[in-house]
C-alpha cells in the first residue's frame, strides 16, 4: 500500500519522515513506542528498504526517534537533548561526500551491528548502512566486498566484546560454566549470531576461537581422547546456540504478527483447549491444567538448567570415573 503525502515535490524518504513526525507530534506515537520498522515502511509506502532506512535516519538526526537493541526504533523520550531540533532546511540527501573522510571500517561494522541488534539480520543491507552513515551508497564497498564479508566482520567484532581473566578459576567445571555463560551473554546481546552458521559449518573467526580455546583448555589434561574432548566442546556450544536461535526467531515473529508470545498463545486458546480435552494426552493435560497462570518459558532459566544437566552428566566422562 502506498501513501499520498503532502509535499509531493520532496524525495520519498522525506515525505515518509514527515508522516511519522506528524504521528509523534499529534500523540499517535508516544515516547518509547516503536515506530514502523524499515520493512514495515517499505511495505506500507511501497518503497525500497534503503529509502525506509533514510527516512528513519532523518528522524534520528532530528532527535525524533532513537534506536534501542531488540526494541528497534522507538520515539525518543522528551529528555533526549536533540528532540525537536529539526534542521531549518531539510536536505534532500543525508550528509554527503564531506562526511566521508570520517568513514572507516570500524564505523561500518559498528553501524551494521547496531542495525542487526535493533531490527534483525534480515534488515541489513549495504545501502541501508550507507544511508545510516550519511554517505554515498557505494562508499562502504571501499572497505568491504559485500554483505557476506561484512557479516563475518560483525560476528568477529561481537564475539570479541568479552574476554576471559588471565587467571582461570579452579576446576574444569567452573571454567566451562564461565565460558558457556560468556557465550550466552554475547548471544543475548546479539541474537543474530545464532543464525550465522550450523555446527557442521562453523565460523572460523579469531575472536570466536578465543572462546573455543577457553573451553578446550578447560577440558585438556583430563585424559580424554581428542575426539571426545572436541565432541564435548561442540556439545556445550550447541547448547548455547540451540537456545539462542529462538531469540531472533521470537523477535522476527513478534514483528511479523504484531503479537508478543503471550498474545500469540492467547490467540491459540481454542486449539490448546481442544488438545487438553481430547483425552488423548492425559499427562500433557494434567501438567497444563496445573498451571495457575499458564506456563512462562524463560530461555535464561532453560540455559542454566540445561548447562547444569550437561555438566552433571559429563562429569564422570571428564573425571574418568564410572557413572553413578
Amino acid at each position: 500500500m502506498t501513501h499520498a503525502t503532502e509535499g509531493s515535490g520532496q524525495p520519498p524518504y522525506l515525505r515518509i519522515a514527515a508522516e511519522i513526525r506528524r504521528r509523534v507530534e499529534q500523540g499517535e506515537l508516544g515516547p518509547g513506542e516503536r515506530v514502523p520498522s524499515t520493512r514495515h515502511i517499505a511495505r506500507e509506502w511501497g518503497v525500497a528498504l534503503a529509502t525506509a532506512t533514510k527516512a528513519l535516519t532523518q528522524l534520528r538526526l532530528e532527535g525524533i526517534v532513537e534506536t534501542k537493541p531488540r526494541a528497534g526504533t522507538v520515539v525518543a523520550t522528551p529528555t533526549t537533548p536533540t528532540r525537536g531540533k529539526r534542521p531549518a532546511t531539510p536536505t534532500t540527501t543525508p550528509p554527503g561526500p564531506s562526511a566521508e573522510p570520517d568513514l572507516s571500517l570500524e564505523r561500518i561494522v559498528r553501524t551494521a551491528v547496531d542495525i542487526a541488534d535493533a531490527e534483525g539480520l534480515s534488515a541489513l543491507s549495504m545501502r541501508g548502512i550507507a544511508a545510516r552513515l550519511g554517505v554515498a551508497a557505494m562508499s562502504p564497498y571501499r572497505y568491504v566486498t559485500g554483505k557476506d564479508e561484512l557479516i563475518l566482520l560483525m560476528a568477529d567484532a561481537a564475539f570479541g566484546e568479552q574476554f576471559y581473566p588471565a587467571t582461570a578459576p579452579d576446576g574444569w567445571r567452573a571454567r566451562l560454566e564461565l565460558g558457556a555463560r560468556t557465550l550466552w551473554t554475547l548471544h543475548r546481546r546479539h541474537p543474530w549470531l545464532a543464525q550465522l552458521s550450523s555446527l557442521t559449518r562453523p565460523l572460523l573467526l579469531p575472536n570466536l576461537m578465543v572462546h573455543g580455546e577457553w573451553s578446550l583448555s578447560a577440558l585438556d589434561g583430563h585424559g580424554l581422547d581428542t575426539t571426545t574432548l572436541f565432541d564435548i566442546h561442540v556439545l556445550l556450544y550447541s547448547h548455547v546456540q540451540g537456545l539462542a536461535v529462538h531469540l531472533e526467531r521470537e523477535a522476527h515473529a513478534a514483528a511479523t504478527t504484531g503479537q508478543d508470545e503471550d498474545q500469540w498463545m492467547d490467540s491459540r486458546g481454542d486449539a490448546l483447549r481442544s488438545l487438553v480435552e481430547s483425552g488423548r494426552f492425559p499427562t500433557f493435560a494434567k501438567v497444563v491444567s496445573s498451571f495457575d497462570d499458564g506456563y512462562d518459558l524463560h530461555l535464561d532459566t532453560l540455559f542454566e538448567l540445561g548447562l547444569k544437566a550437561l555438566l552433571d552428566g559429563l562429569a564422570p566422562v571428564i573425571e574418568g570415573r564410572p557413572p553413578a
